[in-house]
């Protein structure tokens, strides 16, 4: 069974997880997180249904009470799981990946991620070497709906749009459970029926084909801004008003015109390591420091929590709010970030002249080199350039991220994949390819 990975469960089903699998993590997870009911939501995944019906067994064998949200976005299980007040959650999703994927999100007590070194790991070790024992009575399930107080609670951040030409892109996903109750019928919507088949384009919008169609709306019906969900709903990315993809650890930078200037909530912002540098030059006048912390929620939710800080982001889409329990929402980011744009537009401005005022760097974006030797082939990268060039700033935590007066970069190893990850930014383009060129050359030796 190879689904057990950093931040949760996911692989392909019925060949890294079965049913059977998921009985057991039903379960043993019960007894992990000390809990008497489970909070289960589900996304429309076509083995979400199974998945479901077999971890529920499982955890009403080990004698809790199973409640059942049924179709859910992830956000809304990490809603109702903290309003609720239960020990322990799960969402079945994959996410993003394509149809054939499914697993799990399995969240503690105030919606706390439980990733490999927190929990998982113990679960898949129970799993694969210990017998079930079933224990009487076994737990019920029990229905709970909580759309309208979910509902209700975003509403809060609901501005004024009717001035904005919106494009929305569901993906087919759990975004169509709720969108058109928060946002109406006045944006332009493709791909808004939920489809666990996903038959339109896989629900990662961080792949340039699948955004594509976006591109297309948006250009077409002269819109002010594209929105584009991912399968779960707890990320989401956007296209200006050129149809151009917007790299989503800019909305960082964006987010900070509500939270720091509007609200006036000064404090730390959380940005992951492959973050712009130009994130938190921007926010700083507006009164907020950045942090820099891992990628995955399984770190960066316990990490806000843990410095109070306002809000965070990641390059992938994921956006934490504090007001939101430092869990990440791709609804909550859409409603207050299309808020900004609103404002902006009121103002004269559009979104890609508000993003060209947060861009200061060449950027190369994330680049994958498929790699056995991860550790080996960091290391020599980093070696080389810091025997060439004084840091001025280090980071050593998921990969490595070294920072210089002109250039910096960022390399580590995917925690799914046989992949090293690379980022780079520079103050010119020249000086941006020099250095891609030198990491190829480099990295060539491990290849």
């Amino acid at each position: 069974m190879g689904a057990f990975h950093a931040y949760d469960i996911r692989g392909i089903y019925n060949k890294d997880f079965s049913k059977d699998d998921a009985y057991k993590i039903g379960f043993f997870l019960v007894d992990l997180l000390k809990a008497d009911k489970v909070l289960v939501g589900r996304d429309v995944r076509v083995s979400s249904d199974e998945i479901f019906e077999y971890l529920a067994k499982g955890i009403n064998d080990a004698g809790a009470d199973v409640y059942n949200l049924g179709l859910a976005t992830t956000p809304m299980v990490y809603f109702a799981s903290v309003k609720h007040g239960f020990n322990a959650s799960v969402q079945i999703t994959a996410s993003h990946n394509p149809r054939e994927y499914n697993g799990m999100k399995v969240s503690r007590e105030n919606a706390l991620p439980v990733g490999y070194d927190t929990g998982l790991k113990e679960i898949e070790a129970k799993v694969k070497n210990d017998q079930v024992k079933p224990v009487s009575p076994k737990g019920r399930i029990i229905d709970l709906d909580v759309k309208s107080e979910y509902l209700e609670f975003l509403n809060g951040y609901r501005g004024d749009y009717s001035k904005l030409k919106i494009g929305i892109d569901c993906s087919n996903g759990m975004a169509a459970l709720l969108i058109k109750e928060l946002l109406g019928n006045k944006p332009v919507y493709i791909f808004d029926n939920l489809d666990g088949t996903f038959p339109n384009h896989e629900a990662n919008p961080l792949v340039p084909e699948n955004i594509v169609d976006l591109q297309k709306l948006v250009k077409e019906n002269k819109c002010d801004v594209g929105v584009v969900f991912d399968g779960d709903a707890d990320r989401v990315m956007f296209v200006d008003e050129n149809s151009r993809f917007i790299s989503p650890d800019l909305m960082i930078a964006v987010l900070g015109h509500y939270f720091l200037e509007e609200k006036q909530q000064k404090g730390i912002v959380l940005q992951d390591i492959r973050t712009s540098k130009a994130v938190g030059e921007y926010l700083a006048p507006l009164g907020g420091t950045t942090q820099t912390w891992r990628v995955g929620r399984a770190f960066a939710a316990p990490k806000l929590r843990e410095i109070n800080g306002i809000f965070g982001g990641e390059l992938a889409g994921h956006y934490y709010f504090r007001d939101f329990y430092y869990s990440d929402s791709g609804l909550m980011a859409c409603l207050i970030i299309l808020n900004v744009i609103s404002k902006m537009k009121e103002k004269g401005i559009t979104l890609s002249q508000l993003i060209s005022k947060i861009v200061a760097y060449a950027n190369s974006g994330e680049i994958n080199f498929k790699i056995d030797k991860k550790k080996e082939a960091m290391d020599a990268v980093r070696s080389h350039f810091i025997s060439e060039e004084t840091p001025t700033a280090s980071f050593d935590f998921d990969g490595y991220r070294v920072e210089f007066p002109d250039w910096w970069f960022n390399i580590r190893p995917s925690n799914t994949e046989p992949y090293l990850r690379f980022i780079a930014e520079a103050k010119t383009k020249v000086l941006l390819q020099e250095k891609i060129s030198k990491v190829k050359s480099i990295l060539s030796n491990f290849i």
